[in-house]
């Protein structure tokens, strides 16, 4: 039987989904209800690719060969230590006859369910790849399954520009939405205080492109956190947030004061978008009561956010981004196109990449 959660694809253990499996079936032959695309590129995600590069003291060829073992002994892409994937773009090689998926052959797709879920097979070594970038070219196949998600690569814009972005679509989605909701509230309480949204990691993609959701969905204050100078002169110039302020997310004090003097209290919302871990405490301290969390870091303990949260007495919702929320990827890509500050963010990584 063929789920549609691929279940029929594990290979160990048995009776888990494929996120939570050690081994996938990557045979090229389809179900009805499955996809299989040609891989173009990879595109592992920050939290994984930082891991990999520190471990390896940022020794690429180390990292190539790391990437490939996990491939290889997997069948998807799935950091052992951070538990986290990626995405993919390539092109349409066989959609079965069932698949819900929409997708025809010949279409460049990209996929919007994470590598540590999507069967995969590398066949040309990665050597086309120095390690040295989280975007990776290679060859092979990759399969969907019915209860996949995956979006036709828009015409208007570089396919690697549009990997970056639907990589991280999920985030300014999802702090759309949640902003939008406070918005709302107060309007509807005749509360005149404007949303405040801090969102730590602001220069980076899924952060700038959070700052950018913010704005639009009607918060009234913005900050964005950053850890270096080059970061905060890149975001200044990106004009995106209202402040920007340095910290280190990973000092819980430095992050909370940062953020409270540059909106003059603690923020309604913040989004956490760093790919390093233990920023948890800091987001939490830095949000007002009765305000929420956003945590987009695949670096997040959620035992410490919860721990510290009881910890600290603080009377805050705490929301995992899971990358998905309907429309996203849409969403994402008209903020590219609309907000010059976030293009240039982003055009700016690829060339430095």
């Amino acid at each position: 039987m063929t789920s549609p959660v691929g279940l029929h694809r594990v290979v160990e253990p048995a009776g888990v989904l494929p996120q939570a499996a050690w081994r996938l079936d990557t045979r090229p032959e389809i179900a009805p209800n499955e996809v299989r695309i040609r891989v173009e590129r990879l595109n592992l995600d920050a939290a994984s690719f930082r891991q990999l590069s520190v471990k390896h003291a940022g020794d690429g060829d180390a990292v190539r060969a790391e990437v490939l073992d996990i491939i290889a002994t997997r069948g998807k892409m799935q950091n052992p230590v951070t538990g986290s994937g990626g995405m993919l773009i390539g092109t349409v090689e066989e959609a079965g006859r069932r698949s819900p998926l929409g997708l025809k052959a010949g279409e460049r797709v990209a996929t919007l369910v994470s590598l540590t879920l999507t069967p995969l097979v590398v066949t040309d070594g990665l050597a086309g790849w120095d390690g040295r970038s989280e975007q990776v070219p290679c060859e092979g196949w990759a399969i969907l399954f019915a209860r996949s998600v995956a979006a036709v690569l828009p015409a208007d814009l570089d396919p690697q520009l549009s990997l970056a972005v639907l990589d991280v679509c999920g985030a300014p989605a999802l702090t759309s939405r949640v902003v939008s909701r406070y918005v709302a509230e107060r309007a509807a309480e005749g509360d005149a205080r404007p949303v405040a949204v801090a969102v730590v990691g602001g220069a980076g993609k899924s952060g700038s492109l959070s700052l950018a959701a913010a704005g639009r969905a009607g918060a009234g204050r913005t900050v964005g956190v950053v850890p270096v100078v080059a970061e905060r002169d890149a975001l200044v110039a990106a004009g995106l947030a209202d402040a920007v302020v340095l910290a280190d997310a990973r000092d819980p004090v430095a992050l909370s004061t940062a953020v409270t003097s540059a909106l003059g209290a603690p923020a309604d919302v913040t989004v956490v978008c760093v790919d390093v871990p233990g920023c948890e405490h800091g987001a939490v301290l830095a949000t007002a009561d009765g305000g929420t969390v956003i945590f987009f870091s695949m670096a997040t303990s959620f035992a410490a956010a919860a721990l510290g949260a009881e910890g600290l007495a603080a009377d805050v919702t705490m929301l995992v981004g899971n990358g998905y929320v309907p429309g996203h990827a849409e969403l994402a890509l008209g903020l590219l196109r609309g907000e010059p500050g976030v293009r240039g963010l982003f055009e700016a990584r690829l060339a430095a990449d």
